[in-house]
């Protein structure tokens, strides 16, 4: 049997940028950042106070106040995202075989407001447990998928993926196989994440990962620029609904692009640093354009995961180089966490948002805060600095990469029939 093709016919997002997919594409090619002051909690102490949070956001707007008050924000978030993508691709679910449709989640760390105030609460207390019983359903990853199958009545394969910073490009992967392979028709997949809390925020900072531009939010994610010096939190969700090509076209769905190939592969070299020759980078995308039957002179575009630190800018530039070869000069790279921030497990999902649209739109969103140049990146290399650049984008690639060494790219590319 044949593998099955398999495309892209719905979107969702809520993002820094943006409370809809239209909203957040015309930010991300305007070049806007979602940097500011927090809101959500006092910073005073910390040593970053800003960050790329959802903003204009109640969750009673979208969904009911008893039920929102019994969901983590990371779940709010996949449900609403999930909700314009469903309305996006005009699936009918009560004429579809819903045995068939499943929904395949990311997420790094899931419930963690949820957990923060529940262990607060017990610590100021005296000593008697008095948690919440929604506790536990908050804050497990897998609830956001479970939720999700639950409104709309999907019986299919059901899970959450969790690699860090790659969960939900893992997510995509696991829904195109199962797609592809027969298993399924449809599988809404995509990530979300909410860390933007007391515990997140100190977390990260106490690993020096986030920048500490307290003077300048709007400019502290600047990938590749010689004066970077972590990356900015993110938060939000994206959905990616992914659905077998004759399926799709029996219903006269909408196609955005196909959905190739995907890779996944490990450092196995530090629990926080990349490898410092590239090598896990290299890898994964080597493995992503074999699955996808692509030479590197195919690829138009490189969304790249970029966070904006240090060392994990200069790694996934050289895997690039070292891959493509003369290739790597005809590329257009960006990366959206100039403007998103880093969403984290959902920064998989937003980002495949931005190059599915590139390669729809034949738009390269861009990097913005481009200041100064670096000697460590190859100056022949065009990572579209500051401003969105039209060219044609057959196909494209969108990388992640997480904490424990987690590699994995995910391939689109034009639809033809």
């Amino acid at each position: 049997m044949g593998l099955k093709r398999v495309v892209v016919t719905g979107l969702g997002a809520l993002t820094p940028i943006g409370n809809s997919v239209p909203e957040f594409w015309e930010a991300l090619t305007n070049g806007v950042s979602g940097a500011a002051p927090i809101k959500s909690f006092n910073t005073e102490k910390f040593k970053t106070k800003f960050a790329c949070e959802v903003k204009n956001f109640n969750p009673e707007d979208y969904l009911d106040k008893k039920e929102a008050r019994k969901l983590d924000p990371f779940v709010q978030y996949a449900l609403v995202a999930t909700e314009e993508a469903v309305k996006d691709g005009g699936y009918d679910f009560s004429t579809l075989d819903t045995n068939r449709i499943g929904v395949i989640w990311g997420a790094g760390i899931g419930g963690l407001k949820t957990f923060l105030d529940e262990v607060t609460n017990f610590a100021k207390g005296d000593g008697t447990p008095r948690y919440n019983p929604f506790f536990i359903p908050k804050m497990i990853i897998d609830i956001a998928p479970g939720h999700i199958s639950m409104k709309y009545g999907l019986r299919g394969p059901n899970f959450a993926t969790v690699s860090a910073c790659a969960s939900s490009t893992n997510a995509m992967i696991d829904a195109f196989n199962y797609i592809r392979l027969g298993m399924a028709d449809i599988i809404i997949s995509g990530g979300s994440e909410a860390i933007i809390n007391e515990a997140g925020m100190g977390g990260f900072n106490a690993m020096h990962a986030l920048s500490t531009r307290n003077d300048d939010p709007a400019t502290a994610s600047r990938p590749f620029d010689k004066d970077r010096d972590g990356f900015v939190a993110g938060e939000g969700a994206g959905t990616i609904i992914l659905e077998e090509l004759e399926h799709a076209k029996a219903r006269g769905a909408k196609i955005y692009a196909e959905i190739v190939g995907g890779g996944m592969s490990a450092d196995a070299h530090h629990i926080t640093a990349p490898h410092p020759e590239g090598l896990g980078a290299k890898m994964v995308m080597t493995k992503a354009l074999a699955d996808a039957g692509l030479e590197t002179n195919q690829i138009d575009y490189i969304n790249v995961h970029g966070t904006s630190t240090p060392l994990g800018d200069v790694q996934e530039a050289k895997a690039i180089v070292d891959l493509f070869g003369e290739d790597a000069y005809k590329l257009n790279i960006s990366s959206t966490k100039s403007m998103t921030g880093h969403l984290l497990g959902a920064a998989g999902a937003v980002e495949a948002l931005a190059t599915i649209l590139a390669i729809k739109t034949d738009t390269v969103p861009p990097t913005i805060n481009h200041f100064t140049d670096d000697p460590d990146f190859d100056p022949k290399l065009n990572f579209t600095f500051n401003k969105a650049q039209k060219r044609e984008v057959r196909a494209a690639i969108s990388n992640t990469f997480g904490f424990g060494g987690h590699n994995a790219s995910v391939v689109f590319k034009k639809y033809e029939d």
